[in-house]
């Protein structure tokens, strides 16, 4: 097999993120549109994160944060986000580089990307670039699954029965 010299799933992870950040730029600019609403999924001990140790203690590997009803102060810049939610009633103000995210999830019209970090991709030789979901939503804010009863985030992804996942790198000859 020929080695891939220009780097196609770099190319297209990065890509990927573009959608990603170009969404909550316009949310952070514009509002929510519509029922529009977004499931982030990050690792939260990742470079450049931000944290209280509160929630650190919490979701010590991975944190799922939900931008719906109740978030404030959102900025997007061209490496990460910056934003506020509410967890137990108490206010917090989290930073996440976009290079720590996951998953992203729009439950409203079902649309996913799921991402191979850096630290993933660490010792494999041909590491995945991302991968679009059409899938269920993960739990509700208020689904008992979800520990965070306010609506502001929760550490569980919980995908449903029936998700199905397209991965880019499926494409690929082997």
């Amino acid at each position: 097999m020929a080695t891939d010299l220009i780097r196609y799933d770099v190319l297209t992870r990065d890509a990927l993120r573009g959608v990603l950040r170009r969404v909550l730029s316009d949310a952070a600019e514009s509002g929510l549109p519509g029922d529009h609403h977004f499931y982030i999924t990050f690792l939260s001990t990742a470079e450049g994160v931000k944290l209280s140790p509160r929630l650190l203690s919490q979701y010590p590997q991975e944190m799922t944060v939900i931008l719906q009803h109740q978030f404030w102060d959102l900025v997007v810049t061209e490496d990460h986000f910056e934003v506020g939610l509410s967890f137990g009633g108490i206010p917090e103000r989290l930073v996440v580089p976009f290079s720590a995210i996951t998953r992203f999830f729009d439950p409203s019209v079902q649309f996913g990307l799921q991402f191979e970090t850096a630290e993933a991709a660490i010792g494999d030789a041909e590491p995945a670039a991302a991968e679009v979901e059409k899938a269920d939503p993960p739990a509700s804010p208020d689904s008992p699954d979800n520990p965070d009863d306010d609506g502001g985030g929760g550490g569980g992804d919980h995908p449903r029965e029936g998700a199905q996942v397209v991965r880019l790198d499926r494409f690929r000859k082997k």
